[in-house]
């Protein structure tokens, strides 16, 4: 249950610019969860939620990052894939992301620093990057969400 709710918080707070405890709690409850606000207070903390600014005076809450990375903003995340990527392509259970030379470190690592369903890892040089996916149908999935932040060229 308590890890169901995680994966739904972190589906929240990706969906919505949820900036408040009681707009989380308001969500939560009609996705049919029963919590209260110290459970909220406490799965945030232990999510280890952080609220950042989303550039228009604002903020929300966006997960913290992992192994000490630091937490992005989303418009860090679309500009330095619009900068970056050249194209994204899928073939069974991989996704192929080219990049202008020496970008792809950067563009893996934003890419790194998100919560996606389904990757199992990623593989980075200096004009590609690999994700590797549980299933065919995720790797098309994603493929086409990340298309939404590539330039046509």
């Amino acid at each position: 249950m308590k890890s169901a709710r995680h994966q739904a918080i972190i589906h929240l707070i990706e969906t919505y610019p949820i900036d408040r405890q009681e707009e989380l709690l308001a969500h939560l409850k009609a996705e049919g969860y029963d919590v209260t606000q110290a459970t909220v207070s406490r799965d945030i903390r232990e999510l280890r939620l952080v609220k950042t600014s989303t550039g228009d005076g604002g903020y929300r809450y966006m997960s913290a990052a992992e192994s000490g990375k630091i937490t992005h903003s989303p418009n860090r995340f679309e500009t330095i894939f619009r900068e970056s990527v050249i194209k994204v392509d899928s073939a069974g259970h991989m996704v192929l992301v080219k990049c202008f030379s020496g970008m792809a470190n950067a563009a893996c690592e934003v890419f790194d620093s998100k919560h996606w369903n389904d990757v199992v890892g990623t593989l980075s040089g200096d004009d590609t990057f690999f994700i590797l996916m549980r299933t065919e149908q995720a790797a098309q999935d994603i493929c086409r969400e990340l298309g939404r932040f590539v330039p046509h060229r």
